[in-house]
């Protein structure tokens, strides 16, 4: 790592802000892929992290006079989190659950699914209008959309909830 301080601030605080970005990205990944069982990815990128943020944290100690390095870490720091749920989102890891509602297209929806890959629990249930069919699915996130889409095509009037895809 070049030494900050020979850098002009505002350039050495961009460096920091870049780090930080990195670090607090990876942070937010790592704890996603925890949550999500995966040993080996969470402790590569928890590695990563850790390195990445002692010559962080190393560069704004080092020239505490230098007030655009704080900022510079504050604002990479906030970044970096916002980054890191973005990353996640288009990663996609792990599963989503999917519930669909329909008072008149229910097996055919299950069908359409299954037809597609798609594993289905049908369950008949009642509402206030009369039977429902309740179909639970355990999906890939990547593939929800694509889930989504098939039940709107065999029924409009679905009810589809998907908490926290």
């Amino acid at each position: 790592m070049p030494d900050l301080g020979a850098l002009p601030p505002l350039v050495s605080a961009l460096l920091i802000f870049g780090l930080r970005v990195i670090d607090m990205s990876l942070d937010t990944l790592r704890f996603l892929l925890i949550v999500r069982g995966r040993k080996a990815l969470a402790w590569a990128g928890g590695f990563v992290q850790a390195a990445v943020f002692v010559i962080a944290i190393t560069s704004v100690l080092a020239n505490l006079k230098n007030a655009w390095n704080i900022v510079g870490y504050a604002a990479g720091f906030a970044t970096g989190g916002v980054l890191g749920m973005v990353l996640e989102v288009r990663l996609a890891i792990g599963h989503g659950h999917m519930r669909v509602i329909s008072s008149t297209r229910g097996a055919a929806i299950a069908e359409a699914l299954r037809a597609r890959g798609f594993a289905v629990t049908e369950i008949a249930g009642r509402g206030k209008d009369g039977a429902v069919t309740l179909l639970n699915l355990s999906v890939l996130r990547k593939d929800i959309d694509r889930a989504h889409g098939l039940v709107a095509e065999t029924d409009p009037g679905a009810f589809v909830t998907v908490p926290n895809p």
